[in-house]
């Protein structure tokens, strides 16, 4: 049964012909920039007024360890394994069709409700910009109906704005990821610079308002704050010296990122009150409750700067994703078809846009970080997984990049992700069980079915 076949491995995945180019520094550089987005910009303050308190600096750390992991996990599998569909790609040949399946249908859902959360603090970001300048927009255009207004005009045209770029064949080069980072990095340092003058200790005197399991919880709803790593993890073909540079980028980078957000996270709760940040743009609003609508406004132009390219690359990998998955007849080839000028999938560019953008019009954005986290989350657990069971069934394979005290590191892994699983919403979880419902419906109904393995 295909059920229970592992895709075969592709003799010319490591044959590509890519050109090895990139160094420690610009996997550093890279591994940055998308990680640097969300996370620092939008969910920061929410976390900590729902969830952590002026603790959430713990929390980061607490998710940093599992990203960690993981990312290593990604990094051995990506080196040995190559190809498109990430972390899909991997369970195929690792676990078999329907585990594949299982997974795949969880990225669709982390990189779709990520392009949306990412889109909602974009959205009120550039509000806050529009505020500085005096160009206030009407609330009921900023919020969802489930927070008061008729939707979110901002969001959804950003989601709309990208499809187009998309179908374009839109391409990114190091010097224009490394551009962005520096717009990123300084917009931070002014805040760094502008608050640390400003902090009141009285906001830090209640620092576990909701204890230690709040900290978990702060972890687990944060943990979006780290996903963009993977894009580390596929760059191993492209890599001078994967064995050495892969490791540093993703450890220099996460740990760069996880100081960041812990410095910040201190000051934004030191600056301002934890239960006045529930907003999808605290950083930007704390400075405005300070008195300092210019660097509110700076602030803004670096996050809008940085969450476009996120959100960018999100979408790319949703449509990657998607185009993976009906290659292997799981979808109807209706996602794989490309467009003969352009060669990008448009229709599913398109499709997925629209879906997107009324998700992230009409629904608030900590309803869809946890859709997020949970998605992310158990991709990762698999992943760590893989690397186990990869090693048992392929010994032979030559891994340019090879974990150190394997099984050691993707166990802490898989224990590190599902401790923070366990720590999201019961109602997350709720609509997590329906999507994956729904996914084993379609792969019954349609999938199995139409497997190219199942036709071999």
């Amino acid at each position: 049964m295909s059920l229970f076949r592992t895709k075969p491995l592709d003799p010319h995945a490591h044959d590509s012909g890519l050109h090895r180019c990139l160094t420690a520094f610009d996997l550093t550089l890279l591994g940055i920039g998308a990680i640097i987005g969300a996370g620092i910009f939008v969910l920061t303050g929410i976390a900590a007024a729902l969830k952590a308190g002026p603790a959430i600096s713990l929390s980061y750390i607490l998710a940093g360890f599992a990203a960690m992991f993981a990312a290593l996990s990604y990094a051995e599998l990506s080196a040995s394994i190559g190809g498109s569909g990430s972390a899909y790609n991997y369970a195929y040949i690792s676990f078999g069709e329907m585990i594949a399946w299982i997974i795949g249908w969880a990225l669709i859902l982390e990189y779709a409700m990520g392009v949306a959360t990412v889109a909602v603090g974009w959205a009120a970001y550039v509000n806050n910009l529009l505020q500085a300048l005096q160009i206030p927009v009407p609330h009921y255009l900023t919020q969802s109906p489930l927070a008061g207004g008729v939707m979110n005009l901002s969001a959804v045209a950003i989601i709309l704005a990208l499809a187009i770029i998309l179908c374009i064949g839109t391409k990114h080069s190091a010097i224009l990821n490394a551009v962005i980072v520096f717009i990123k990095l300084i917009t931070i340092g002014i805040f760094i610079a502008v608050a640390v003058h400003h902090v009141d200790i009285h906001n830090w005197s209640n620092f576990y308002p909701y204890g230690i399991n709040g900290v978990a919880q702060g972890a687990a709803f944060i943990f979006f704050a780290y996903i963009g790593f993977d894009a580390l993890s596929t760059a191993a073909e492209e890599t001078i010296r994967p064995q050495r540079d892969v490791p540093i980028g993703i450890i220099l980078s996460l740990s760069i990122c996880t100081v960041i957000y812990i410095i910040v996270s201190l000051l934004l709760t030191g600056i301002a009150n934890y239960t006045t940040l529930n907003v999808a743009s605290p950083v930007a609003d704390a400075m405005l409750r300070i008195g300092y609508p210019t660097v509110a406004g700076i602030i803004s132009v670096g996050a809008i700067a940085g969450l476009t390219t996120v959100m960018l690359v999100l979408y790319y990998g949703l449509t990657r994703i998607l185009f993976a998955i009906s290659r292997d007849g799981l979808l109807p080839s209706y996602f794989s078809h490309l467009h003969p000028k352009t060669k990008t999938p448009i229709k599913i560019i398109l499709v997925t846009g629209l879906i997107m953008a009324a998700v992230a019009g009409f629904v608030p954005i900590e309803d869809l970080a946890e859709l997020v986290n949970i998605g992310t989350l158990t991709a990762f657990t698999f992943v760590c997984g893989g690397v186990i069971v990869f090693r048992w069934k392929h010994p032979e394979l030559p891994r340019p990049f090879k974990l150190p005290w394997n099984p050691l590191i993707p166990l802490l892994g898989m224990i590190f992700c599902i401790y923070l699983m366990v720590h999201l919403s019961i109602v997350t979880w709720q609509r997590f069980i329906i999507w994956m419902v729904i996914g084993l419906i379609v792969y019954f109904v349609y999938s199995r079915r139409h497997s190219a393995l199942h036709k071999l």
